[in-house]
């Protein structure tokens, strides 16, 4: 089913456009997992690329089909939805998991409430007495 001729050149151009705004932002969302550190950092950067990016893709698959059948495809609008909610959700889950795990472990690399790590603290005292 390729009507790429039957569409207008501005409907080609604006799904072009979201498809590599989609693209763009899910690579920018999975480089986050090689720059960030550690599972609670990395965490935060792909689940957002994955929920904008999707939804970018989402908009471009509606533009095209949209112009292509004549009438409003709207089939896309349960996918953006349902990746919107459950990607969030998702993400809770799995770092209380961690979160969990890493108390039971009493792993340094688990956060406290203020934010911070005992892994950070060590390194910040180390730091102030090289001062």
């Amino acid at each position: 089913m390729n009507g790429i001729g039957e569409i207008p050149v501005s409907a080609a151009f604006l799904t072009a456009t979201l498809l590599l705004l989609g693209a763009s932002v899910t690579l920018i969302g999975s480089l986050g997992l090689l720059r960030l550190r550690s599972f609670y950092e990395r965490t935060h950067a792909p689940t957002l690329g994955t929920t904008l990016g999707t939804a970018f893709v989402a908009a471009a698959s509606m533009v095209y089909f949209s112009f292509l059948q004549s009438r409003p495809v709207l089939h896309e609008l349960l996918i953006i939805a349902f990746v919107t909610v459950t990607t969030p959700v998702t993400l809770t889950v799995l770092v209380r998991a961690a979160r969990f795990r890493d108390t039971a472990e009493n792993a340094n690399s688990a956060p406290r409430r203020d934010g911070q790590t005992e892994a950070n603290e060590a390194a910040g005292a180390a730091f102030e007495e090289m001062q």
